[in-house]
């Protein structure tokens, strides 16, 4: 038994992996036992099984795949769905509804409908076929879809869901992860969503990388401790400007029918008695008598000198 790469080593087409009592996986086939890669991408060795993870390509369907399909045609008691890639699959309303349903199945699920389904069936001359009654397969009616190359989703997934699980708890956004190379995301506001979709842009470019999963945390703490200083810095100056503006205090208003409130005296008035007013003057009638007395006087004196004469 031997095994002739390092883990999660970039291999190529027809390259020796393993030879022994392995067995043969995904992204590899057997030769007389010999494993040996049929795919450009990272080997990996799990137990005894090889395996290897494709750098790029497009998705071929499996069963038991989690895909996010958008309805393209309503045919009878059938959706035509795209998932992507080579292949176009169906949905029966029988493997989506339950039973009595209407006869026009577009109230149910219209052309460009989003939806999470299940591979249950696929042949390559018929192509895949999907059902819709498991739990979580449904009509995706908000969010966004980012489309990302099929090969990357296991390293986005991560192992045991790892990765994913990272994202979400770090972001609190909820997200349907498919096979053939689409997340859905939902979240709470804009800053979030690119956060998110930086976070899977990354995964996708640096998947052949080790400790990938540290690095994305790293990435996301700083990135939220960004978006929360800025948000506060917004309310704070949100806050500032809904403040009213101060007004000049204005002047108590008097009261007219208030009695009027005597003004204190100073302490000048307080010491000195004030004057008496000064009556108005009286005409002097003393003279006035004494010039007729005069008159009187001279009167009697021109008449005897009158009669001297």
């Amino acid at each position: 038994m031997a095994v002739y790469f390092q883990k999660r080593e970039v291999v190529v087409p027809g390259q020796l992996l393993a030879e022994g009592r392995y067995r043969s996986s995904f992204g590899t086939y057997d030769d007389e036992g010999k494993i040996f890669s049929s795919l450009v991408g990272l080997a990996e060795l799990r137990g005894n099984t090889v395996k290897v993870v494709a750098l790029e390509g497009s998705y071929i369907p499996k069963e038991g795949d989690l895909v996010i399909a958008t309805i393209n045609i309503v045919a009878g008691n059938n959706w035509k769905v795209n998932i992507g890639g080579p292949y176009g699959a169906s949905l029966h309303a029988n493997n989506a509804l339950r039973r009595p349903y209407s006869d026009d199945i577009s109230e149910y699920m219209d052309i460009g409908d989003v939806i999470s389904a299940e591979i249950i069936a696929f042949d390559r001359n018929s192509g895949p076929f999907l059902g819709m009654k498991g739990r979580g397969l449904t009509v995706l009616t908000d969010g966004m879809v980012l489309e990302v190359s099929p090969a990357k989703i296991p390293r986005i997934i991560g192992r045991s869901g790892s990765m994913i699980n990272m994202i979400n708890d770090h972001l609190k956004i909820d997200t349907i992860v498919g096979q053939n190379g689409r997340i859905w995301i939902r979240a709470p506001s804009t800053e979030i969503l690119r956060l998110a979709i930086k976070a899977f842009r990354t995964i996708e470019t640096q998947a052949h990388t080790s400790r990938l999963t540290d690095r994305i945390s790293s990435m996301l703490v700083e990135e939220l401790e960004k978006i929360k200083g800025s948000v506060e810095t917004k309310e704070e100056v949100q806050e500032t400007a809904e403040l009213p503006e101060t007004e000049p205090e204005s002047e108590p208003e008097l009261d007219t029918e208030a009695e009027p409130v005597p003004a204190p005296e100073s302490k000048t008035d307080s010491k000195e008695k004030p004057e008496p007013e000064t009556p108005p003057e009286k005409k002097d009638t003393t003279v006035e008598v004494e010039a007729k007395k005069d008159e009187e006087k001279e009167e009697p004196t021109e008449e005897v000198s009158k009669n001297e004469s």
